[in-house]
């Protein structure tokens, strides 16, 4: 038996809880890194999967790729790394050697926004042995822990069954209710603040969903480790803006990436009513009907 079979797991694990456990026959460990390329022959900013850094450039032991270009999202959807449908989502999670029962820890070499965002869709598909390796690929490479090179072994699948989903997931419909008032909930956008205000935007419109207060994810993290902040210091970042008094907080970013580092830290302080919502700005702004604010935000009540 796994010797963390019977313990509850938290939604973020340390790097020495990780060291001590590898080897467990139960977990797998995943990396989700995507890389923004903003020199390429196109001219145009454009993302890239890891899977190169995680063959080329050593990775953590025993670890495996989860491709959240195409096996871990929609590939027929309109908006990049749209959450898969269910069948999707099994299929990949089968492939990728993960069972229900599986504990899994995901880690990237950004600053933990993409573990966070395939953290979100394990959750939101039922899995709840997931969590997200604390400082990632930077913490862990620092403090000289074992990095495995060379070949990577083959895995065998695992069929994967999830038993329900809804956890953590907000639609363009629940945001629409929350903005015309008729859920009193809260929106809480990840973005850096001058993208929030529309003083500089990559979208068709600039600005943020009206209502929303701004919680720049960077400032969620400790900038010499990339592990997210203590608990105390993420609640009174959350405090600073919105009120946590059960009311539901659902955060969101421009592509739905970021915003999940935000649910990832609401559920490392234990609050509970929390959602993301996977549209976020690039469904908002394609629907012409919606409203977009530009500005600071207005304190919330």
């Amino acid at each position: 038996m796994a010797r963390h079979a019977m313990t509850e797991l938290p939604p973020l694990v340390s790097t020495e809880w990780l060291a001590v456990h590898l080897g467990d026959p139960d977990l797998v460990i995943l990396e989700a890194s995507i890389f923004l390329d903003t020199k390429n022959a196109s001219g145009r900013p454009e993302f890239r999967s890891g899977l190169d850094a995680f063959e080329g450039d050593g990775r953590l032991p025993q670890s495996r790729f989860a491709d959240l270009f195409f096996d871990y999202s929609d590939a027929s959807a309109t908006l990049p790394f749209t959450r898969p449908q269910r069948s999707q989502f099994i299929e990949s999670a089968t492939r990728s050697g993960i069972a229900a029962t599986t504990t899994l820890v995901i880690f990237d070499r950004l600053v933990g926004q993409w573990a966070a965002r395939l953290w979100w869709l394990f959750k939101t598909f039922g899995h709840q042995r997931v969590a997200v390796l604390d400082g990632g690929f930077k913490k862990w490479s620092s403090e000289g822990r074992q990095i495995e090179t060379g070949q990577i072994w083959p895995h065998l699948p695992e069929k994967y069954q999830n038993l329900w989903d809804g956890l953590l997931l907000a639609s363009k419909q629940d945001v629409e209710k929350i903005v015309l008032g008729e859920d009193r909930a809260a929106l809480v956008c990840l973005l850096p603040e001058d993208d929030f205000t529309g003083a500089v935007s990559a979208r068709q419109r600039a600005g943020h969903i009206p209502g929303s207060v701004n919680l720049p994810f960077k400032t969620l993290l400790d900038p010499r480790t990339n592990a997210l902040l203590p608990p105390d210091q993420l609640r009174a970042a959350f405090e600073a803006v919105v009120p946590l008094d059960g009311r539901k907080i659902v955060t969101y970013c421009g592509g739905g990436i970021a915003s999940t580092l935000g649910a990832l830290a609401l559920s490392v302080i234990g609050y509970g009513n929390a959602a993301e919502y996977d549209g976020s700005l690039a469904e908002w702004v394609e629907d012409t009907s919606l409203p977009m604010e530009t500005g600071p935000a207005k304190p919330l009540r």
